[in-house]
């Protein structure tokens, strides 16, 4: 593995939370630098505290080129990363958090054609979910082939469907809450390997603040048939003030729990979890962006372009350590 004798140069595109979360990590990770962030907005509108940081319009990224190392991607999986991930591949070495799980292989497909073209590196879909739980789920079944692996989300809030229900026409602002089934995650850990539905093991919850006047049968219409988000749960749909949003819903947290159950040898029940309780869950994704940013740099200067996802990169990637360092201190 390639060992860092630099900085390495950070660009961060788009500043919701995920955004906002990046710069706060950077500030961890003391062999990292940020060069600028870039924004469909108009720079000026962005309300940053730090006077140093260097705000400006996403159309002259392909100025930087040459000045940043890898490129941070927030934008949202609904709109934003289809269109910026394949395009920002083409400059930069990027990472991003798409998280539309049943459109990853096109997605991925997409970014690592001009990646490759462009001998680029690109590590998509990371964060916790697809991200670390997929690593999980990887590694379990490789274990304990003879099992079953289980997700369960929640109770918390998802960027990504809170993102999405507010591309909805007609909502102002919202969130979304994902809650798992108590019953379903017992029956999982006594080791009955149940067969569960979509339905079975979560339900959705929707606060939305619509815009004045708004159609709000026609809000939750929309919101509860949306395909690879909604239509496979239930969902409900609750309509509030701007200011209740405000008040009891600002902070994010979420988390959830990866359980496999199966069986070795003669018969044996042998069970693997893996959890993760988040007080913050734009913060954590945008911790795990910052280590596979490393990982990013290290395998573009190794020579290994393309699209790349979690279950493609080696461990000691994601750590500012050296290899003799991690073997030391952590085997």
């Amino acid at each position: 593995m390639l060992q860092l004798d630099k900085q390495i140069r950070i660009g961060v595109t788009g500043y919701g939370n995920l955004g906002r979360g990046v710069l706060k990590a950077l500030k961890q990770n003391s062999d990292m630098q940020l060069v600028a962030l870039f924004t469909r907005r108009p720079p000026e509108s962005l309300n940053i505290d730090d006077p140093t940081i260097s705000v400006l319009p996403l159309t002259e990224v392909d100025k930087y080129q040459d000045k940043i190392d890898v490129m941070i991607l927030c934008g949202g999986s609904a709109r934003d990363l289809p269109e910026q991930g394949p395009f920002l591949a083409q400059m930069f070495n990027t990472v991003d958090s798409f998280d539309t799980h049943a459109k990853i292989p096109d997605y991925f497909a997409a970014v690592d054609k001009v990646a490759q073209a462009n001998q680029k590196t690109s590590i998509i879909s990371v964060g916790w979910d697809p991200g670390l739980f997929s690593l999980m789920r990887m590694i379990s079944s490789a274990i304990l082939p003879e099992g079953n692996t289980y997700t369960f989300w929640g109770k918390g809030v998802s960027q990504g469907h809170s993102d999405a229900i507010r591309r909805v026409e007609g909502v102002l602002g919202g969130i979304q809450y994902t809650i798992p089934a108590e019953d379903a995650i017992a029956r999982v850990r006594a080791g009955e390997n149940p067969i569960l539905s979509t339905g079975e093991k979560h339900k959705r919850e929707c606060f939305v603040v619509p815009k004045e006047g708004a159609d709000l049968a026609k809000i939750e219409k929309d919101i509860k048939t949306m395909p690879n988000y909604f239509a496979d749960y239930k969902t409900t749909v609750h309509f509030i003030s701007e200011a209740e949003l405000k008040a009891n819903h600002a902070n994010m947290p979420h988390g959830g729990l990866v359980i496999h159950s199966g069986k070795t040898g003669s018969g044996n029940q042998q069970t693997m979890e893996f959890s993760l309780q988040l007080s913050s869950n734009p913060e954590f994704t945008s911790s795990v962006l910052i280590a596979y940013a490393r990982a990013a740099y290290r395998l573009n200067r190794e020579g290994q372009v393309g699209a790349k996802t979690v279950l493609d990169i080696a461990p000691s990637y994601l750590s500012p350590k050296s290899p003799s360092q991690l073997q030391k201190e952590l085997l």
